[in-house]
C-alpha cells in the first residue's frame, strides 16, 4: 500500500511539472541561436524557426531604425529556453 501511495505522488508530481511548463509554439522552436530568423521582413519584433521564414523576395523596407526591432543592431534573436526570442543588445 506504501509503495503504490509513493508511485501516485511521483506520477502527480511529474504531471503537475509537465503542466506548468509552457510550451514553445512549434514556429518558434529552436535549439541554437542559428536556427532563429526575423519573423517579419521589415523591422521584426520577433523571431521564428528558419523553417518558418518569410519569403522577402523583392520586398522593400524603410530604412528607418525602430527601437524593439531588429532594425540596426538595437536587437538579436537567441534561442532562449528552446524558443527564438528577441533580446536587447548590451552595449
Amino acid at each position: 500500500m506504501k509503495k503504490l501511495f509513493l508511485v501516485s505522488l511521483m506520477v502527480l508530481s511529474i504531471s503537475l511539472l509537465l503542466s506548468s511548463c509552457v510550451t514553445v509554439p512549434e514556429e518558434k522552436q529552436c535549439l541554437v541561436d542559428s536556427d532563429c530568423v526575423a519573423a517579419t521582413c521589415c523591422h521584426a519584433t520577433e523571431g521564428v524557426n528558419s523553417a518558418y521564414a518569410p519569403n522577402c523576395e523583392g520586398m522593400l523596407c524603410t530604412a528607418n531604425c525602430e527601437p524593439g526591432t531588429l532594425d540596426c543592431g538595437y536587437n538579436k534573436l537567441q534561442c532562449v529556453n528552446g524558443g527564438c526570442k528577441l533580446v536587447e543588445v548590451e552595449e
